[in-house]
């Protein structure tokens, strides 16, 4: 489930994944017997190609040029298309075929169907702004479904051997009376270059009590598609601006480092800085996320920025914290997308809902997993 791309795509026989040993594979590829491709004269084939005309579309489906010329192009199916994240990319077909959800029934649902892939095994829900995503198609079956969505992430393990509880996935709305938490919201950006991101503004990041100013970029998108911060149930760690980054790095080890050591071979071998040996009782300050809008402030867990765990050889493993957050790049070469992301690390522990109908995204602290249990028992 990912709320940073706009497309559903399942792997479909025969698959190959290409550097996808070690990675988490329990899906079976994809067999379509009934399923139909879509048109190359569809707008949801156009979506795919990153908003080509039709006419594009048919010289690409290789229509003969009388065919083009006379619009009589209904009968070529979608060409291939080839989709990039951050970390894997595929090439796929577009098809329509029935799903089946629940007690939902969705015709001609739209989906992408991979027979290679690097690095993807599994196949992506895209929930993101955009005509092909899972909220966008339940729309057209339900408003009330598909125009708000909110899911509460499970707090992170990289413990292997950890029990993982469910992170539930709400569509629609719910009865939240009982929760005792109240959402604080901030307004959406709409990006012209990438539309299926949910954007919002940032204005400052609070180390303790000292409040860091965020560049001005982050505050706001430009007609270019540049600034921002995309809200991104897909990626792992929050990546900031080296600017902003650097500051709320510093600020966090003038607070720390002058009580805590420096582990400085963890940061090298993790990447993660600033990192601690820590011994006795370990003070860190608060850190709050202060985005665009009035009173829109969200105070971070401490368990979502400063992450404990042992580190050491030869069977000396010593306590170490490291500050989970990480340097997005260069604040000049951060142009043509947002300027920073807020990862689902930062996310955990949060009850987070895209409010689609009234172009919001709000956060409320939650217990993620007796959210589940509450939600699963008023069902039964």
């Amino acid at each position: 489930m990912d709320t940073g791309s706009d497309l559903v795509w399942f792997p479909c026989a025969p698959f190959q994944c290409i550097l996808c040993e070690g990675k988490f594979n329990a899906t079976t590829p994809l067999k379509l017997t009934r399923s139909h491709r879509v048109s190359c004269q569809s707008p949801a084939c156009s979506a795919a190609h990153s908003s080509m005309s039709s006419h594009d579309l048919c010289a690409i489906a290789r229509c003969p040029l009388d065919n083009i010329e006379t619009f009589d192009c209904s009968s070529a199916t979608c060409p291939p298309f080839y989709y990039a994240y951050g970390d894997g990319s595929f090439i796929a077909r577009l098809y329509r075929d029935s799903l089946s959800m629940s007690s939902l029934f969705l015709k001609n649902f739209t989906f992408g169907c991979a027979h290679t892939a690097l690095g993807e095994p599994t196949g992506v829900a895209g929930f993101g702004w955009g005509l092909l995503s899972l909220p966008a198609q339940l729309a057209t079956l339900s408003p009330n479904l598909g125009n708000r969505f909110s899911y509460c992430l499970v707090s992170h393990s990289f413990d292997e051997q950890r029990v993982r509880k469910p992170s539930p996935l709400i569509l629609g709305r719910y009865d939240d009376s009982g929760e005792g938490s109240e959402f604080v919201y901030t307004s959406m950006l709409r990006n012209p270059k990438h539309p299926y991101f949910y954007c919002v503004g940032l204005s400052g990041i609070s180390v303790g009590k000292k409040t860091i100013l965020a560049p001005e970029m982050l505050r706001r998108v430009n007609g270019r598609g540049d600034g921002g911060v995309v809200v991104d149930s897909g990626t792992t760690f929050t990546m900031l601006p080296a600017s902003l980054y650097n500051s709320v790095v510093s600020e966090f080890d003038r607070r720390v480092g002058r009580v805590q050591k420096r582990a400085s071979k963890v940061e090298e071998k993790t990447g993660l800085e600033p990192c601690y040996f820590l011994e006795g009782l370990v003070e860190v300050p608060t850190v709050t996320w202060h985005f665009v809008g009035n009173d829109s402030n969200v105070v971070l867990p401490r368990g979502n920025y400063f992450y404990e765990f042992l580190d050491g050889d030869d069977g000396v493993r010593r306590k170490v914290g490291c500050l989970m957050m990480m340097n997005g790049g260069d604040d000049s070469e951060l142009s043509g997308g947002p300027g920073a992301t807020l990862g689902n690390y930062q996310q955990q522990g949060f009850e987070v809902v895209y409010d689609l109908e009234n172009q919001r995204v709000g956060f409320a602290k939650r217990e993620c997993a007796s959210l589940w249990d509450n939600l699963n028992r008023h069902k039964s």
